[in-house]
C-alpha cells in the first residue's frame, strides 16, 4: 500500500475518531434508569436485613463521592452475620471513582492478608472472579470479597476495571458502575466465613442489575 494512501486512511479516522469524541462530549453520558439502593431486597434467600441500614456521615461522603450508597447487615437462617457495601458511582468522568479497600482499610487500622481470587458462583449458574482476603484488626478478624460490578461487566481488577471503563466511555457513553464489598467476622475456621461470603456475594451481585445496571 503507498504512503500516500496509508496516510489518507490515518487521516480519516484521526477525523471521525475526533468528530465522535466530540460529539459524544456534547451529548454527555447516555442516560440509564436505574433503582435506588435503599430499595435492594432486604431479603436475599436465607439472608434477612438486621437492624437499619448505615448512614454515612458527611464528611465520609466528601472523600467517597459515591452517587448512592447502601451498607448493610444481614443475617443468615443460622444466626451468621455478614455486611454488605454498594458504593455506586453515575459517572467516574468528574474524578469520581472506587475506593479500593486496599487503599482505605490500612489507613483505618486494618491489615490485609492470605490474598486470593475466589471465582463466586450465582443461583442462576454465572460465574465471576473476585477479591477475597482475611482483614484484621487488634483481635477482629474478618472474611471480605469484594469486586467491580457495571454496564454488564464483573471484574475483580481495579486496574481492568479503569481499562473497561475507558474502552465503555468511548462505546457506550457510560462510565457507571460499582463497588460491592462483603465482611463477615471470622468467628473458629476462616474457611467457613469466608464460604459464607462468597455465598451472599454471589446470592446479592444477581441481585444489583435493577440497581446498577448492565
Amino acid at each position: 500500500m503507498k504512503s500516500s494512501v496509508r496516510f489518507a486512511i490515518a487521516l480519516v479516522a484521526i477525523l471521525v475518531v475526533g468528530l465522535l469524541v466530540n460529539s459524544w462530549a456534547y451529548l454527555g453520558e447516555a442516560h440509564v434508569d436505574r433503582k435506588p439502593l435503599k430499595d435492594f431486597p432486604t431479603q436475599i434467600d436465607t439472608w434477612s436485613r438486621l437492624g437499619a441500614d448505615t448512614q454515612l456521615d458527611e464528611p465520609t461522603m466528601k472523600v467517597l463521592r459515591a452517587s448512592d450508597y447502601l451498607l448493610r447487615d444481614y443475617r443468615r437462617t443460622d444466626g451468621l452475620q455478614a455486611n454488605l457495601y454498594v458504593g455506586y458511582y453515575a459517572s467516574q468522568k468528574d474524578g469520581a471513582t472506587f475506593h479500593s479497600p486496599l487503599n482505605c482499610l490500612p489507613g483505618s487500622g486494618w491489615t490485609l492478608t492470605e490474598p486470593a481470587k475466589r471465582m463466586i458462583s450465582t443461583p442462576q449458574g454465572f460465574s465471576f472472579q473476585a477479591n477475597q482476603y482475611v482483614i484484621q484488626n487488634g483481635s477482629q478478624r474478618v472474611a471480605m470479597i469484594y469486586w467491580y460490578q457495571g454496564r454488564g461487566r464483573t471484574v475483580a481488577s481495579e486496574y481492568w476495571g479503569k481499562i473497561y471503563t475507558v474502552i465503555d466511555s468511548v462505546r457506550l457513553r457510560r462510565s457507571d458502575a460499582a463497588m460491592i464489598r462483603v465482611t463477615v467476622p471470622i468467628v473458629g475456621v476462616d474457611a467457613a466465613s469466608l464460604d459464607a461470603a462468597a455465598e451472599l456475594a454471589g446470592k446479592a451481585s444477581e441481585q444489583l442489575a435493577e440497581f446498577v445496571p448492565n
